[in-house]
């Protein structure tokens, strides 16, 4: 009889759902299936706001992936995975203002139509897994930012077919550079809040160690 049965689990290493488990698994999939499609297409088009969302759906296979990776272990392990994912997520933001002001200097105007098509099938994937993650949006920091994640690429893909249209109806790049400038405030903002509270849960986590020994 293992160790839980007799009480003996620690509180912060809960047992875990497997649909929340499944349901990682399968936005891992989408992402990393979605970073491709969206490289090729931002590539295409010459969309700054599609090629910064690629290189979000790849960060977030790899944080869907670390997610998965520390999901059975304690809550200071989860914190520290979702510090790692919050420091991620600002390095991105920065990354995607740079690739902005570059963009900017050059002035040349995306693809719309190729834009908008990949922006909507970019929508449909974020919407499912935001669909999918919505259950545990008020969970630890590591919870946190995998709902965060999920929600803000939904909100990017909205604005982005949105650029489009503006790209479309005036022939010039700043719809897809705001819009990439919106991705990188997105990022940078979520960052800080999952820091903030994994750093929270980490040095609680600590002190109630301190505690015990």
């Amino acid at each position: 009889m293992s160790a839980c049965c007799n009480g003996g689990c620690s509180a912060s290493a809960p047992q875990v759902s497997p649909r929340y488990r499944r349901a990682l698994w399968i936005a891992l999939v989408i992402n990393a299936l979605m970073f491709v499609v969206e490289i090729v297409g931002g590539m295409r088009s010459g969309s700054v706001s599609l090629l910064a969302d690629a290189v979000d759906f790849a960060g977030d296979a790899a944080n869907y992936g670390l997610s998965l990776a520390v999901l059975s272990m304690g809550l200071l392990w989860r914190a520290r995975a979702a510090l790692v994912k919050g420091l991620t997520m600002g390095a991105y933001g920065l990354f995607v203002l740079g690739k902005t002001l570059w963009a900017a200097m050059a002035g040349v105007p995306p693809e719309a139509i190729t834009m908008g098509v990949i922006g909507l099938v970019a929508l449909a994937a974020n919407v499912s897994v935001a669909f999918m993650l919505y259950a545990y949006r008020d969970g630890d920091a590591n919870m946190r930012s995998v709902w965060l994640c999920s929600r803000n690429d939904a909100i990017v893909n909205v604005a982005i077919v949105l650029a489009a249209v503006g790209v479309f109806g005036t022939g010039s790049a700043w719809p897809d550079l705001l819009v990439a400038a919106i991705v990188a405030g997105l990022a940078l903002t979520a960052a800080v809040s999952v820091v903030r509270q994994a750093r929270g849960e980490i040095d609680s986590e600590l002190l109630a160690a301190r505690t015990v020994a």
